[in-house]
Parts: C-alpha cells; structure tokens; sequence
C-alpha cells in the first residue's frame, strides 16, 4: 500500500514552527512581566520601610537635614515606582499581545493540520476503494475460472 505524503507539509511544519516560536516570545514576555513586577514589589517594600523611618525620625529628635534628606529619598522612590508602574503596564501589554499572536498561530495551525487530515482521509479512502476494486477483480477472475 503507498504511503501518505501530504503536498504542503511544509506549510504545516512552518505553522507548527511559527506557534512554537510565538510560545517563546510569550514565555519570554510572561518572564519580562514577572521581573517588572517583582520590582515593583521590591521598590514598593522599600517605600514603606523609608516611610516608617520617617515617621520614627519625625517623632525622635532628628535633625532637619535628615528628615529632608529622608523625604527626597522618599520622592525618588515615588518616581522609580511611577515609572515601574508604567514598565508593568507596558510588559502586560506585551503579554497580551504575545498571546493574541499565539492564538491566531494556533488557528493557523489547527487549519492546516485538519487541512492535511481531510486530505489523509480522502487518501485512505481512495486506497480503500482501489484494494476493493483490485480484490472484486480478482474475486471476478476466479469465478469466470471456476464456471469454465
């Protein structure tokens, strides 16, 4: 019996390829996001421990210069934690949008495979209908043979 070879396997093993690389891209997006995020946390926890610093340095008798000194360390964290913020937006954006590219991937794909599985089974049917045209033959031989 021959063998099933699809035409365009190519074009199935190119989409196969394509998902596999947009399952990188959003692995590698979900990594960036995660990272942006711990920062976030990071920058965050630092925040609130300067802010208790500064309320136990505004209870105890600190100098001025250190509650300012104190504050604008306080300020610039704000800003880094602005800025995160946005760096995490941007990185769940990037996630979005990588998974949006792996879903229409996965479609692309899936239409091709159930393409090349339609064509299998016209295959095997017509393989089919060729071994029992062959064996009604043969069973027609034999009984033009057996009636003479």
């Amino acid at each position: 019996m021959a063998s099933f070879r699809y035409s365009f396997q190519k074009v199935v093993d190119l989409k196969a390829s394509e998902k596999m690389q947009a399952e990188w891209i959003l692995s590698t997006a979900i990594g960036a996001l995660a990272a942006e995020e711990l920062t976030l946390e990071q920058l965050s926890s630092e925040r609130e421990d300067w802010e208790k610093k500064l309320h136990e340095a505004s209870r105890s008798s600190v100098s001025l210069y250190e509650l300012q000194t104190i504050q604008h360390y306080l300020d610039h964290l704000l800003s880094c934690i602005a800025s995160k913020t946005t760096d995490v937006v941007h990185a769940r954006k990037t996630v979005d949008q990588s998974r949006m590219k792996l879903a229409d991937k996965m479609k692309d794909e899936k239409v091709w495979l159930k393409a090349k599985e339609h064509a299998r089974e016209k295959f095997e049917y017509a393989m089919q209908l060729k071994d029992q045209n062959e064996l009604d033959e043969l069973a027609g031989v034999r009984f033009t043979l057996s009636t003479t």
